[in-house]
């Protein structure tokens, strides 16, 4: 019963990941509630205090939850619901149930993007964002957001006006209006796509919610878009998160001597992807969500020429690939190894002509850390002498002169 989930979640001092380890062990929250202490105790990782806390019998938290949710029209999705996420139960401490308002799109089947930055962003941060949330949502991404003031709010905005699916994770209850001149932002996003929380109504914004909402923000999502940020922000941990959990990490690049580009610089320096416009972003799963992405036909004049492809209606089916014809050896320019870094030179030995190979396969087959392989795919790149495709996937177009 659900009255018994929203009793777990609620149990006061009880952490999430003892709540997870009970479910493991247990199957159901009822089993947990009418379990004694002894049998508390033989979940694994679930320690004395732990099992303790989950002796709480008090069901009233719980029932006043229910009639909040009935009254508020808001839906509890537990963990074990087929329309949780599974990308989202995939990640180390997911939330045992959201409270969720509107209609949650198809996480896994969707190319899903965080879009996230400071709360006290330039001008600059906000035309970008709103620009971004457009140019993602009008391609087909779902995008989603904190909703919080500043590059949150722009990015949101954004992606609504492209009509888009978009989703909003708060840190505080649904009902709660954080900030207060966001209620609109709110509502709009409700009717659009979907409010998400793991706090029940009325929960109040706390500052130590936010940076524990944000694993839900990546979790959801196939990566991450940091669109401005200084070098302190909560918006780096959202990155710091993505990257934990295995998803992308992209970052809108800033001037040098711009504080509130910092972070975001950084993140670039150190392998994120540089983005200038949303397809930037997409073209990297157009393959995984056939049918899905497209990009735009009229974009930005600051859009770099290898992202103006003209817009193009979604295939019926999945296209087979165009095969990359292997140029005979004499068209294959020679260059000496001279001048190159051992990474580079390992790199292009590893590379053939004919099949890309994917950027995590280059790492693995390599062992090269993931920085050094992007910084040095990048070099080659610059010199003519690797080839990406979409994906992040490389071939090389020259051979080692021995």
């Amino acid at each position: 019963m659900l009255k018994y989930w929203l009793w777990l979640a609620e149990l006061p001092g009880l952490k999430n990941q003892s709540r997870l380890a009970l479910l493991r062990h247990f199957g159901t929250p009822e089993e947990i509630f009418f379990a004694d202490r002894t049998e508390l105790l033989l979940a694994e990782d679930v320690s004395e205090e732990q099992a303790k806390l989950a002796l709480n019998r008090d069901l009233s938290a719980a029932e006043r939850i229910l009639a909040d949710c009935g009254r508020l029209g808001l839906r509890v999705l537990t963990i074990q619901d087929a329309e949780y996420p599974r990308r989202l139960q995939s990640i180390y401490d997911p939330p045992c149930l959201l409270y969720v308002k509107g209609r949650l799109p198809a996480f896994d089947e969707e190319a899903t993007i965080a879009a996230v930055g400071t709360r006290k962003c330039t001008p600059y941060g906000v035309v970008c964002a709103r620009r971004l949330g457009r140019e993602l949502a009008a391609s087909g991404a779902v995008v989603v957001t904190g909703l919080a003031k500043g590059v949150d709010a722009a990015a949101t905005e954004g992606a609504l006006r492209a009509g888009g699916t978009v989703v909003g994770v708060t840190g505080n209850g649904l009902d709660v209006y954080y900030p207060y001149e966001s209620r609109e932002l709110y509502d709009d996003v409700a009717a659009a796509g979907a409010l998400l929380s793991e706090y029940p109504p009325g929960t109040e914004p706390d500052g130590r919610h936010f940076p524990v909402r944000n694993r839900i923000m990546s979790g959801l999502s196939v990566a991450a878009l940091v669109i401005e940020a200084p070098e302190r922000s909560g918006a780096l941990i959202t990155a710091r998160l993505a990257l934990e959990q295995g998803r992308d990490v992209y970052a809108v690049p800033g001037p040098i001597d711009a504080l509130a580009s910092v972070g975001c610089n950084h993140l670039i320096r150190d392998g994120a992807g540089l983005v200038s416009c949303g397809w930037d972003i997409l073209r990297d799963y157009q393959e995984r969500f056939p049918g899905k992405l497209r990009p735009l036909g009229e974009l930005p004049a600051w859009t770099p020429s290898f992202a103006r492809n003209p817009a193009t209606p979604p295939p019926e089916k999945e296209p087979a690939p165009e095969p990359v014809k292997e140029p005979e050896s004499k068209d294959i320019p020679a260059v000496s190894a001279e001048g190159l870094t051992d990474d580079q030179i390992a790199l292009l030995e590893e590379l053939g002509t004919e099949e890309p190979i994917q950027v995590d396969d280059l790492i693995q087959s390599t062992g090269i850390p993931t920085r050094r392989v992007l910084s040095a795919l990048t070099m080659l790149e610059i010199d003519s002498f690797v080839v990406q495709h979409s994906g992040k996937r490389y071939t090389r177009s020259v051979s080692l002169r021995q």
